[in-house]
């Protein structure tokens, strides 16, 4: 392993033991509320386990949600398969769909997204 590499991954280490993972969580109402009555920054991430897109934005979202940048985004999981009311409630049609929220307002969405810089512009928006 090169020099540069070696710092890379020291510095990955170290980062990581420092907090800054957001919180990840199924989705239930009463979190969804209390995260909008104290204005956290919300991603709702719509997967199936069977999705490819699904699969894709996973690592994606959670090497994001490691920077310091979203650390106070709290991630709520949708089943797409076992949650159809909630999927009604937020009128999603289609898995891979994200919905970030600041509070109770909705900041944006988008389905199908596997580009790092158009997630990580998704959530900038709640970001503030």
């Amino acid at each position: 392993m090169n020099r540069m590499r070696m710092l890379f991954a020291i510095g990955a280490m170290l980062f990581s033991g420092l907090g800054f993972a957001a919180e990840q969580k199924a989705f239930d109402p009463a979190t969804f509320a209390d995260l909008q009555g104290a204005g956290k920054p919300i991603l709702i991430d719509v997967h199936a386990d069977w999705c490819p897109t699904c699969k894709k934005q996973a690592p994606i979202i959670s090497s994001l949600l490691a920077t310091p940048e979203f650390a106070g985004y709290t991630l709520l999981t949708v089943n797409f398969d076992t949650q159809p009311a909630v999927l009604q409630q937020f009128k999603v049609t289609q898995q891979s769909t994200l919905i970030v929220f600041k509070g109770k307002a909705e900041r944006g969405r988008s389905t199908g997204d596997t580009q790092q810089g158009g997630i990580a512009a998704l959530l900038r928006k709640a970001n503030g």
